[in-house]
């Protein structure tokens, strides 16, 4: 009889740990915000010494030390008054590939330390995150700068890649989430030809920018929640749980060719003299 109990225990915990996704912990053993950071990769706008006028990036496991890299601690630091992580950036001349604008931001990988296991939207996603500005500059307007602070990324596949002769496996972001002078803006990318082929879908002009739309609320410099949730064929972006905005048109079905990750941190908008952002990340869960 005890052996069988113990068969039959050893199955019903077989079964819990085979019916459970992707999800990041939301303990975390260090006393920071809540962020798994054993799922995410981190760019900063400081050169890397092994690839020239590239920025830097680590992963896991070197991102746990963050605080403790020369080159690193200088973007990513934790705020001991309330635990939080900032991600500081500024115009430093050092940018990733189809970019001009410097960040210091967070990548989801899936699987540890790999990214090339990504996510599509048939398979669903969601981020919930808790965000708020530290500090950001001002332009010689008088207007606050503004910074993304989460995205959803396309990717392609290496079959994807080589099909249109592409040198590596980037596609466009089809959602990018701005704080702008106080208020959360989201911007979506959209087709421009409905009639095109999956081939001619593939490349990163074959989509054009939305008119983007302000939430109600301004956060100012307030702590907002963000949650973004994916399905197949729909997104949807909520703040602070009340207001939402839901895209399932044909454009957002059409984007179901391409893998996803999530991305979040600060990915500021400026080249001005000056410029700057400080964006302080709470808290952060990803789940699949």
């Amino acid at each position: 009889m005890a052996k069988l109990n113990f068969f039959k225990t050893t199955i019903l915990l077989f079964c819990a740990v085979i019916s459970v996704g992707y999800s990041q912990n939301k303990k975390v053993k260090k006393k920071v915000t809540a962020i798994d950071l054993s799922h995410w990769t981190l760019t900063v706008p400081e050169e890397d010494a092994d690839n020239p006028g590239k920025p830097m990036n680590i992963g896991y496991p070197k991102i746990l030390n963050y605080g403790n890299i020369k080159g690193v601690k200088e973007y990513m630091y934790e705020d001991p008054k309330d635990k939080s992580i900032v991600f500081y950036a500024y115009p430093s001349g050092t940018a990733t590939a189809n970019s001009r604008y410097s960040r210091s931001e967070l990548r989801e990988t899936m699987v540890v330390g790999d990214d090339n296991v990504n996510w599509t939207f048939a398979q669903g996603g969601r981020l919930k995150g808790v965000f708020s500005i530290a500090d950001i500059s001002k332009d010689p307007d008088g207007k606050y700068s503004r910074t993304i602070i989460a995205q959803i990324h396309g990717r392609l596949t290496n079959e994807q890649r080589d099909l249109i002769g592409q040198n590596d496996n980037n596609a466009a972001p089809i959602l990018k989430i701005y704080w702008d002078k106080g208020k959360i803006r989201v911007k979506t990318k959209v087709v421009k030809d409905v009639n095109a082929s999956y081939q001619e879908l593939l490349p990163a002009t074959a989509w054009g920018d939305d008119e983007g739309k302000n939430f109600k609320e301004k956060v100012d410099f307030n702590k907002f929640n963000i949650e973004i949730k994916v399905s197949n064929g729909r997104m949807e972006v909520i703040l602070n749980n009340a207001e939402s905005f839901v895209y399932d048109d044909l454009s957002v079905k059409k984007w179901g060719i391409f893998e996803n990750y999530f991305k979040a941190g600060n990915y500021l908008q400026s080249r001005i003299p000056n410029s700057f952002a400080k964006v302080k990340i709470h808290a952060l869960e990803v789940s699949h």
